[in-house]
């Protein structure tokens, strides 16, 4: 419930403060008539997050059991890559995001009303598309559906309701922060899809040493309890890990969070020779 709470709120806050961000500009620029495309541009990046959703659900489930796990792998190892990307992106480009949206409506124009929808569309879509398949993920190393679910719509709608309230300039957030930690709290997961996307893999044979376990703890802690389920959807805690697992899940966090943590080096001028 945690894990996905983090990963709505995270996502869904940056979805919100990029809707909130074009809204404005249009507002504050008098073109209010161009509003409905972009919201339905929104609708349709909702729309198609929801459908890849279900897509992955849908999937999974039809599968054979060795299919299920090759797919769940898989699809592991290409959402840790997104949410890795993501968080590096979010802290590169934190501070132009306002003008490189703002100059992405004005270059819309041009092309008119759908152009500026495909522009709402494709800043949403990155988002809610990415957001899906972690939520998928992180369902799978979760177990427990129906908690994971309502930490998911708490997230999504602490996040609604943020947007809102700062676009209306009625809370004040600082976002430089709030992104840092949450950042933080999203390498931790991903770390944790990572371990799982190992397991998969040595299930399947493709990685060794499935039964060379570091630790079992199941006869204290059961795999689908409550607490086995909180540790492993938070910080990738399995009852039964591999120490290729956990050498993987350590590593990623090191060589992840180090670089991330690491603030940004002022660039200093050169200066020029004095001339004689």
């Amino acid at each position: 419930m945690l894990s996905t709470f983090i990963i709505a709120l995270r996502e869904g806050l940056e979805a919100a403060l990029i809707v909130g961000i074009l809204v404005a500009y249009i507002v504050r620029t008098d073109r209010r008539h161009l509003l409905k495309p972009l919201w339905t541009g929104v609708g349709v990046a909702i729309a198609a997050s929801l459908a890849l959703g279900a897509v992955l659900s849908f999937t999974s489930a039809e599968l054979t059991d060795r299919g299920e796990e090759l797919f769940a792998g898989t699809t592991s190892f290409i959402a840790v890559g997104l949410v890795t990307w993501m968080v590096f992106w979010m802290k590169r480009t934190a501070r132009s995001l306002r003008n490189e949206l703002h100059g992405k409506v004005d270059s819309a124009l041009t092309g008119g009303p759908v152009s500026l929808a495909l522009v709402a569309f494709f800043a949403v879509a990155r988002e809610g598309l990415e957001t899906a398949l972690f939520i998928y993920t992180n369902f799978k190393t979760v177990g427990a559906a129906s908690t994971a679910t309502i930490g998911l719509i708490l997230g999504l709608a602490l996040a609604v309701v943020l947007g809102y309230l700062i676009y209306n300039r009625s809370v004040k957030l600082n976002l430089s922060k709030f992104f840092t930690i949450t950042g933080v709290a999203l390498i931790i997961v991903a770390a944790g899809v990572l371990s799982y996307g190992i397991h998969e893999f040595q299930e399947l044979g493709w990685i060794p040493g499935a039964d060379n376990f570091l630790w079992d703890v199941t006869p204290w802690i059961a795999k689908e309890s409550i607490l086995g389920s909180l540790l492993g959807g938070t910080v990738g805690f399995d009852t039964t890990t591999s120490f290729i697992q956990f050498i993987a899940w350590a590593g990623y966090l090191v060589a992840v969070l180090v670089p991330y943590l690491a603030k940004a080096k002022p660039v200093v001028a050169a200066a020029e020779p004095v001339k004689a």
